[in-house]
């Protein structure tokens, strides 16, 4: 593996302000805040979208946030301590600022020039102590609008700056038990120590926690700048130099954990979290732009966290995943590719905000009309995949796939650990016995060459490619890779490249303990496909069985959809979940911005709370929809009024499926900690599911609902992180809340 160590550090210019007022922290306990701006050090102009983190012992895991357009950030609520101030983005060196001091109640500036990776690494580190503030802190700081505006941020997926988003005013600590927001896909040294440049953590000197699950807190300070970078399509990742020293023991894999030690949670789970959308007035942007996602992978993760007795990490859970794993009935559109379903009616927490349905569903697509396909499974047969509720559960949803397929259908397999080979050469599914031995006969070893395993997959692929037909890889693995893509060496550029072509990537994922989420849906959403998570066989007959057709048969692709408000009926909405496949009105329009694809019969459902401002007007916003045919080519688009009509007087006059997405919605808000959701209590969501109707809540997967809320009812002890400063009794809905 390359080391991450250069030969010089990269120069950052430690640039002094002017002091700044500072603002206590709620209740009492001191708390201080760390801001500055980044700039590039050749333009000396703003550099956006830098992920800063900050990081210190007084300090339970890390906060993290990413700088405006501006290039300005705000990192608030810290407590006293010393900081490491980490700076990273894609096509500059990442640089950490150590040893910065932040007294109690104070306002510090830490301004940083970024060197872009073009710039020759032959320069000298010139640094300056950041500056206190030393204004009164007892003037406060008033956090409005405008406030937010310049500071708060939430990052969209494609170029169009960021979104705002207030919730980063009292964002949480990341747990213990993951990264805070990189692709973890390193692995630890010998005997959990980390080895970097001859260096180890068994070294007397050093300062890292070794009780600690997560990995930068066992770390030790010296190695914290160097446990990212970024990879090529600028998602950070976990990395670990290889060790130098021959005589070191080989590591051994981490033990399989199905249950979650006593009071802990599950380890080495890697998340990365999007932030919580924010509400917008439609006289500062009236029009709403994302690309779609079919993606359930969330939901199931969420499941085997509480049925294991845990709650999920907080960055696991994704809103769109909740509400898009259940049906809702739509019908196909007789004449038109997708199908238009809408319906509101008066939000059960939000006060004056009314809840608004919005399904797309795409046209079925039979089973006899199906194309042909050529399914190529590449599976991790690593040490972190050596145990039954991994590697077994691979083995027993191929062989429900292989039952489903005909003689159309064409199958693969590759498995890589230490290295990658072939199991099955291209082989026609009615030869189930010769498929499904080859199956049985996979086993476990090695290490992790995950890219290994991908080239050899696509390679397959290519030199079998069906025309006309439907030809994917299919990554079944936890995801964790410790040889080949952990130094990112094109793998990104391969996967989307292969897409391109017509080999389209999905991935399936199995573990808890040692699992990366990241990663697997990264790889899916570059390689246009879809990303799963199995925990159980019932899910593996759901996605490989009852859905086939629709996992595997695009229908279209690039599928953006955008909500234009009208202004005179609306005054300030919010799209709940999404975040990150958020896109700028302009690139809805240009087809050149990769967007998400939808299966044959697969729909997409999205909610939005909206406040009124003059409800006898004839429609609320117009629904646009614009997508390319699965060969690609020019986009089409589909436009739709959504009239105030479709907004119910109460939430029991709505359709029971469209109830249902609410409180799948809901439930995903509870979860992560959403501030919109506060003042629904459990006990209030286990009575809008008892709302559904007799006929849907019999449903099996709607029972299962009911009950994953009631388990997390038992198992959520977290105390509400916004309650010092804007208590729920006094909430405005309207309103961010005001720090004094």
């Amino acid at each position: 593996m390359k080391s991450l160590l250069r030969s010089t550090l990269p120069l950052f210019l430690m640039m002094p302000a002017a002091p700044v007022l500072a603002q206590p922290g709620a209740g009492t306990a001191a708390t201080s805040v760390i801001i500055g701006t980044v700039i590039d050090t050749e333009t000396k102009k703003p550099v956006g979208d830098v992920v800063v983190t900050a990081i210190s012992p007084s300090l339970q895991g890390e906060q993290t946030v990413i700088t405006d357009a501006q290039g300005n950030y705000r990192i608030p609520q810290l407590p006293v301590g010393t900081y490491t101030v980490r700076f990273e983005k894609e096509s500059y060196r990442p640089y950490a600022r150590p040893e910065v001091p932040l007294p109690p109640n104070r306002t510090i500036r830490v301004n940083v020039e970024m060197i872009p990776e073009s710039v020759p690494s032959t320069e000298t580190i010139v640094s300056g102590p950041p500056e206190i503030g030393v204004g009164s802190t007892n003037a406060g700081v008033n956090v409005d609008q405008e406030f937010i505006r310049r500071i708060a941020v939430a990052r969209p997926v494609g170029k169009g700056g960021a979104t705002r988003n207030f919730e980063s005013l009292a964002e949480s600590a990341p747990s213990k038990a993951s990264d805070s927001y990189g692709v973890g896909i390193g692995t630890s040294g010998p005997g959990n120590r980390y080895v970097y440049d001859g260096l180890t953590t068994n070294d007397p000197s050093r300062d890292g926690d070794p009780n600690s699950n997560n990995d930068r807190a066992r770390a030790p300070s010296w190695a914290l700048p160097y446990m990212h970078v970024v990879v090529p399509d600028g998602t950070p990742q976990t990395v670990y130099r290889a060790p130098q020293a021959s005589a070191l023991p080989t590591p051994q894999p981490a033990p399989e954990r199905t249950v979650a030690p006593k009071n802990q949670r599950f380890f080495d789970m890697y998340f990365k979290g999007y932030g919580v959308n924010p509400t917008v007035d439609t006289e500062e942007e009236r029009f709403s732009t994302f690309s779609v996602d079919t993606d359930t992978a969330s939901y199931a993760l969420t499941r085997a966290y509480l049925e294991r007795g845990a709650l999920p990490d907080e960055q696991a859970v994704r809103v769109e995943e909740f509400v898009n794993t259940f049906d809702y009935g739509y019908a196909n559109a007789p004449d038109a590719p997708f199908s238009v379903n809408v319906e509101g009616f008066p939000s059960p927490a939000r006060k004056g905000y009314q809840v608004v349905h919005i399904g797309v569903k795409a046209r079925d697509v039979s089973r006899a009309e199906r194309k042909p396909g050529h399914l190529v499974f590449v599976i991790d047969v690593s040490g972190s995949m050596n145990m039954e509720n991994r590697l077994g559960l691979v083995k027993r949803s191929l062989r429900l796939l292989v039952d489903a397929l005909d003689e159309r259908d064409q199958v693969s397999i590759v498995v890589y650990g230490d290295t990658a080979h072939q199991v099955l050469a291209p082989t026609n599914a009615t030869q189930k016995a010769l498929i499904l031995s080859a199956i049985d006969n996979v086993q476990s070893e090695g290490s992790t060459n995950a890219q290994a395993g991908m080239e050899l997959g696509y390679t397959l692929a290519a030199s079998h490619m069906l025309k006309g037909g439907i030809n994917r890889v299919i990554l079944c693995s936890d995801g964790v890779a410790n040889n080949g893509v952990t130094e990112a060496d094109g793998i990104w550029a391969l996967v989307k490249e292969k897409a391109a072509a017509g080999i389209t990537l999905s991935t399936v994922g199995f573990g808890m303990g040692n699992y990366n989420d990241v990663l697997m849906e990264r790889l899916a959403q570059v390689g246009e496909g879809n990303y799963s998570y199995v925990d159980k066989l019932e899910e593996a007959r759901r996605i490989f069985v009852q859905n086939l057709t629709g996992t595997l048969q695009v229908v279209a692709k690039d599928v953006k959809l955008q909500v234009e408000f009208d202004r005179k009926t609306v005054s300030r909405y919010r799209l709940i979940g999404y975040e990150n496949r958020l896109l700028t009105k302009q690139q809805f329009n240009d087809d050149r911005v990769d967007a998400g694809e939808v299966g044959a019969g697969h729909a997409v459902t999205a909610l939005y709370e909206v406040k009124l401002r003059d409800p006898a007007q004839t429609n609320f916003g117009t629904l646009r929809i614009r997508y390319k045919a699965p060969e690609g080519g020019s986009s089409k688009l589909i436009e739709k009024a959504m009239p105030v009509t479709l907004l119910r007087p109460a939430y029991e006059k709505a359709a029971s499926p469209t109830r249902l997405s609410y409180v799948a919605a809901a439930f995903a808000e509870k979860l992560r900690g959403s501030y919109w959701a506060r003042p629904l209590t459990y006990d209030a969501l286990v009575s809008l599911w008892e709302e559904l109707g007799t006929t849907l809540k019999t449903r099996a997967d709607v029972v299962e609902l009911g009950n994953l809320i009631r388990l997390a009812k038992k198992l959520d002890r977290r105390e509400d992180r916004f309650e010092s400063f804007a208590p729920v009794r006094t909430m405005d809905a309207d309103r961010v809340p005001t720090i004094k």
